[in-house]
């Protein structure tokens, strides 16, 4: 049963724009955090990419798709930032990892990574892009975490990749840096792409279609085909 403190806090998410949340127990990994005491939970959030910014991309970034980028980023420090208000006003302790406080590395390697805070809440798997991959958006989303010691429902975590066969987002890279390997927890990043490769193209293609010198691309996660039933299920509800 969902107990009364998630729910309040669920609430509070959401009402901040939070479209998914979920709680992960951090038991096992708690030692790839730099903090003291290292916290047991952690609160994974999620926001969509409009669809029309996905559909935009289709043949690579945009400018909208840039200045969306940032803005989704803004808004789930926002969602987050309440969160950690909410919990700590309640006694808990709560760290909320917001684009200024948590930074990558050059390997861009975040101490504990939203990815991971999000299969350990059940919301996603990673997907052969290396993103995560959720029923609900495909990978037409933005994440975040927080952390704490709030004694919130975990949900079951999601340990192996749910792709199956799919290659879509494998033959979709511009940059073939996709290896097309299963996910499964654990495992090395570099068993999924080549970073490097990925990098490259990513500033090469904002280049030449933006002349912003960025890193952006898009265009695995426009392919998937759960971003794909995304989009068909917002066709539908716009009797598109």
């Amino acid at each position: 049963m969902e107990n009364t403190l998630w729910k309040e806090l669920k609430s509070v998410l959401e009402q901040e724009g939070a479209a998914l949340a979920g709680c992960g127990d951090l038991a096992g990994i708690m030692s790839r955090q730099e903090h003291t005491p290292p916290y047991p939970v952690g609160v994974a959030v999620a926001v969509p990419v409009p669809e029309k910014i996905v559909r935009q991309i289709q043949d690579g970034p945009t400018l909208e798709y840039y200045e969306t980028y940032h803005s989704l980023n803004r808004k789930l420090n926002e969602i987050v930032l309440a969160g950690e208000d909410f919990l700590k006003n309640r006694g808990f302790r709560a760290y909320a990892q917001t684009t200024d406080r948590v930074s990558q590395d050059e390997n861009w390697i975040t101490p504990l990574p939203h990815k991971t805070v999000a299969t350990r809440a059940g919301l996603g798997w990673i997907g052969k892009s290396c993103i995560l991959v959720t029923e609900a958006f495909g990978s037409a989303i933005r994440l975040s975490s927080l952390l704490t010691d709030a004694p919130l429902p975990c949900g079951q975590p999601v340990t192996s990749s749910r792709c199956g066969a799919c290659r879509a987002c494998v033959d979709n890279c511009p940059a073939h840096a996709l290896k097309g390997t299963l996910w499964s927890a654990g495992m090395d990043r570099e068993a999924l792409f080549d970073k490097d490769t990925c990098y490259k193209k990513q500033v090469e293609l904002m280049r030449q279609r933006t002349g912003i010198e960025a890193d952006l691309c898009g265009k695995c996660f426009v392919v998937c085909p759960y971003t794909r039933r995304y989009l068909a299920r917002e066709d539908a509800e716009a009797g598109r």
